[in-house]
Protein backbone atom coordinates (compact mmCIF):
# COMPACT_ATOMS: atom_id res chain seq x y z
CA UNK A 1 0.00 0.00 0.00
CA UNK A 2 1.12 3.52 -0.73
CA UNK A 3 1.75 6.15 1.96
CA UNK A 4 1.23 9.88 1.61
CA UNK A 5 2.84 12.79 3.36
CA UNK A 6 0.49 15.74 3.61
CA UNK A 7 1.63 19.30 4.33
CA UNK A 8 -1.31 21.40 5.52
CA UNK A 9 -0.59 25.11 5.38
CA UNK A 10 -2.51 26.01 8.51
CA UNK A 11 -4.33 24.55 11.52
CA UNK A 12 -7.72 24.73 9.76
CA UNK A 13 -6.49 22.53 6.91
CA UNK A 14 -4.94 20.09 9.38
CA UNK A 15 -8.19 19.72 11.30
CA UNK A 16 -10.18 19.26 8.07
CA UNK A 17 -7.81 16.51 6.91
CA UNK A 18 -7.99 14.75 10.28
CA UNK A 19 -11.79 14.92 10.24
CA UNK A 20 -11.95 13.51 6.71
CA UNK A 21 -9.59 10.66 7.54
CA UNK A 22 -11.63 9.79 10.62
CA UNK A 23 -14.89 9.83 8.62
CA UNK A 24 -13.38 7.53 6.00
CA UNK A 25 -11.93 5.32 8.76
CA UNK A 26 -8.43 5.73 7.36
CA UNK A 27 -5.85 5.19 10.09
CA UNK A 28 -3.22 7.88 10.50
CA UNK A 29 -0.55 8.82 12.95
CA UNK A 30 1.20 12.02 13.82
CA UNK A 31 4.88 12.06 12.96
CA UNK A 32 6.99 14.30 15.10
CA UNK A 33 10.55 15.16 14.31
CA UNK A 34 13.07 16.65 16.66
CA UNK A 35 13.44 20.28 15.45
CA UNK A 36 17.18 20.23 16.18
CA UNK A 37 17.59 17.14 14.01
CA UNK A 38 15.62 18.72 11.16
CA UNK A 39 17.77 21.87 11.40
CA UNK A 40 20.95 19.78 11.16
CA UNK A 41 19.66 17.94 8.09
CA UNK A 42 18.71 21.20 6.39
CA UNK A 43 22.10 22.73 7.22
CA UNK A 44 23.83 19.69 5.77
CA UNK A 45 21.81 19.94 2.55
CA UNK A 46 22.72 23.63 2.24
CA UNK A 47 26.40 22.80 2.70
CA UNK A 48 26.21 20.15 -0.02
CA UNK A 49 24.81 22.70 -2.47
CA UNK A 50 27.78 24.98 -1.80
CA UNK A 51 30.49 22.36 -2.24
CA UNK A 52 32.73 22.22 -5.28
CA UNK A 53 33.92 18.91 -6.67
CA UNK A 54 37.29 18.97 -8.41
CA UNK A 55 38.01 15.60 -9.99
CA UNK A 56 41.12 16.25 -12.02
CA UNK A 57 43.90 18.77 -12.57
CA UNK A 58 41.90 20.43 -15.36
CA UNK A 59 38.97 20.98 -12.98
CA UNK A 60 41.31 22.58 -10.45
CA UNK A 61 42.85 24.86 -13.05
CA UNK A 62 39.44 25.89 -14.42
CA UNK A 63 38.10 26.55 -10.93
CA UNK A 64 40.96 28.85 -9.96
CA UNK A 65 40.95 30.53 -13.37
CA UNK A 66 37.27 31.38 -12.90
CA UNK A 67 38.00 32.69 -9.41
CA UNK A 68 40.70 34.98 -10.77
CA UNK A 69 38.34 36.31 -13.45
CA UNK A 70 35.64 37.06 -10.87
CA UNK A 71 37.92 38.93 -8.47
CA UNK A 72 37.28 42.65 -8.50
CA UNK A 73 40.02 45.17 -7.78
Amino acid sequence: MESLTIHPQNKEQLEAIKTLLKLLKIPFKKNTYNPEFVAKIMESENQQQKQVSLNCKEDVNDYFKNLDENVQD
